[in-house]
């Protein structure tokens, strides 16, 4: 191999290296923020420093005139209820079967594991974390959903987290081509969003709730990220 060829080869790996690096500090910076703010946030509503923000926003949500209906047209509100179905518990359960059993025909055994270890774990975490704060759902305005747990974190938008960022960055993983793997992520992150914002328009959860849920979700989200990295390096050295 001539020089140049030798200088371009160690070019391109120095390159890869600086995007592993970079990716690695990002995902480490949201896991560390993540937590941070669900801590600030989980203190702030147990001792109910939050309240006033939280029923402001759900009234500023909502048409006093109109019986205190939500604001905006009839199609908004039944968009809304579409879009939380997405961050439920039959869609998640069904997506993560499909997933699952798609990893299993291609034989990727590893990352089978991996996803059902990341949504149960995650699954269990947002029960725990319910009872252990025991925050009661908003009682400010009407709710147009039967709900029947507790509020905090929103379960909705912490699994909305968890399983579509999670399956994100497992597909991210196996495309090359970055403009693609953002495009991946950016749908991930879209629809925890509107999954989040769709608790609060229809009266289901505090804002904080919501917040609190992308917080946990997102960090839980990162250090499944973190783990199946290292293990996928391991496995590399190792074979």
């Amino acid at each position: 191999m001539d020089a140049p060829s030798r200088f371009l080869k160690l070019k391109n790996e120095m390159k890869e290296l600086a995007h592993k690096e970079v990716s690695i500090l990002i995902v480490s910076f949201v896991m560390i923020f993540g937590i941070w703010l669900f801590i600030l946030i989980s203190e702030a509503v147990v001792h109910g420093s939050t309240k006033s923000f939280d029923e402001w926003v759900l009234t500023a949500l909502r048409d006093m005139k109109k019986e205190g209906m939500p604001k905006g047209p009839v199609w908004l509100e039944e968009a809304m209820i579409d879009i939380t179905a997405l961050g439920g518990g039959t869609v998640m359960f069904l997506i993560t079967a499909i997933v699952v059993l798609f990893l299993i025909l291609k034989k990727e055994y590893q990352s089978m594991w991996f996803v059902l270890a990341a949504t149960i774990g995650g699954t269990l975490l947002s029960f725990w974390l319910k009872e252990l704060i025991g925050r009661d759902r908003p009682t400010v305005v009407i709710h147009l959903l039967k709900v029947t747990s507790l509020s905090f974190p929103s379960g909705h938008s912490m699994m909305s987290a968890v399983v579509y960022l999670t399956q994100a960055s497992l597909l991210a993983r196996i495309e090359s081509v970055r403009r693609i793997k953002i495009y991946i992520i950016s749908v991930a992150l879209f629809l925890s969003f509107i999954i989040g914002f769709s608790r609060v328009y229809l009266g289901v959860h505090y804002p904080t709730d919501v917040i609190g849920g992308w917080a946990v979700g997102s960090a839980w989200a990162c250090l499944c990220w973190m783990i199946a990295r290292t293990i996928q390096k391991r496995k590399k050295v190792n074979s």
